[in-house]
């Protein structure tokens, strides 16, 4: 099951579930090409694609110890389908960078 507070959430992949999420190492694989910042622009505009999902999606399932390569993502069976796919990258790029609702960023201090 993921954990909205650590930053994960949940996918299927071939029927198999993960807690998927973004640490620092997966961002750093996001960050080559145009950058991160571009990336996540492009989500908050809505101008993104089919390759900006799979890049996040990926990310998010190298951060949950998936070892399978960009070409076995795109050839699996995503639960719940590309509607799925879509929520769970634009969720993982606002739990990457966002505290949780309800959270109080000087309890972490």
């Amino acid at each position: 099951m993921a954990n909205p507070f650590a930053g994960e959430v949940a996918l299927v992949v071939n029927g198999e579930a993960f807690a998927c999420r973004l640490t620092l190492g997966s961002l750093q694989g996001l960050d080559r090409g145009e950058g991160l910042i571009a990336l996540i622009a492009r989500f908050e505009e809505g101008r993104f694609g089919a390759g900006d999902v799979l890049a996040v999606l990926l990310a998010g399932l190298r951060g949950a110890g998936w070892q399978g390569s960009a070409g076995d993502l795109g050839a699996a069976e995503i639960g719940g389908g590309l509607a799925e796919a879509l929520r769970v990258a634009g969720l993982l790029l606002a739990r990457a960078f966002s505290l949780p609702e309800g959270a109080d960023e000087r309890a972490s201090l």
